[in-house]
């Protein structure tokens, strides 16, 4: 089996087989997409089409070629007169994203079950040493990139490439998302909940994997300040008895 394939990796092989110029664009995008995963690009931030010329060395054609793809792939908002942005995910879309994720990823774990074999389980495993390491060094930038890639590896693992790369861009939004709404969901509990979906797949426990993989992704979810609080005004303007 070939090695799996992170969702930035993914990314850039959509665009294989196209030309040099494409390559480039796919690039650009590979790289955006990289930024927001491993947040370093904040939700709202402008991309401003000649800085990205000059730091990639491309023409700006180019880089409105990538800022479309992303724009296809809702991680940049393109507006009017006044250029593209990082994408600002409405709490609507937040939970759609992992509505969706959760149909998917219950149902591909579930059919997982039924074909998985030990050397697939011993390649999960060492994934999740991998995940475990970065979670103990602190490696923020690791340890993010390990945690999404694990649900697009189950994915691979499945032999749907096309579910691979759907949960691909499904990822990079949830990345957005947590930045935008704050996660409090911690890196550490992320990786045990991985660990648990994986021992049910070396059951072939196929209802228990199901549920675990509900569980993490309602987890996630759960954490996300979707319902911020809203100060009752009364409370807010008077005086404390």
């Amino acid at each position: 089996m070939p090695p799996a394939r992170s969702p930035l990796t993914l990314v850039a092989s959509h665009d294989a087989g196209r030309s040099v110029p494409a390559s480039a664009s796919a690039r650009i995008v590979e790289s955006v997409t990289a930024a927001i995963i491993e947040r370093r690009l904040m939700p709202g931030t402008k991309l401003s089409e000649q800085k990205m010329a000059d730091i990639f060395h491309v023409s700006r054609t180019l880089v409105r070629q990538a800022l479309n793809q992303l724009s296809r792939d809702r991680l940049v908002t393109l507006e009017p007169a006044r250029g593209a942005f990082v994408a600002t995910p409405s709490v609507a879309e937040a939970r759609q994203v992992f509505q969706v994720r959760t149909m998917l990823e219950a149902a591909m774990v579930r059919s997982l079950c039924a074909q998985i074999t030990d050397r697939q389980i011993a390649e999960l495993r060492a994934h999740l040493r991998d995940e475990a390491a970065a979670v103990a060094r602190t490696d923020v930038t690791g340890r993010t990139r390990l945690l999404a890639d694990f649900h697009v590896v189950l994915a691979r693992l499945g032999g749907n490439e096309v579910l691979a790369q759907l949960l691909a861009d499904l990822l990079s939004r949830s990345s957005l998302i947590a930045l935008m709404y704050q996660s409090s969901h911690s890196a550490a509990h992320s990786q045990l909940e991985h660990e648990r979906i994986v021992d049910a797949l070396e059951q072939r426990d196929a209802e228990a994997a199901a549920a675990l993989m509900e569980r993490h992704l309602a987890a996630v979810e759960q954490n996300l300040h979707l319902d911020p609080h809203t100060a009752d005004l009364s409370a807010a303007l008077l005086p404390t008895l």
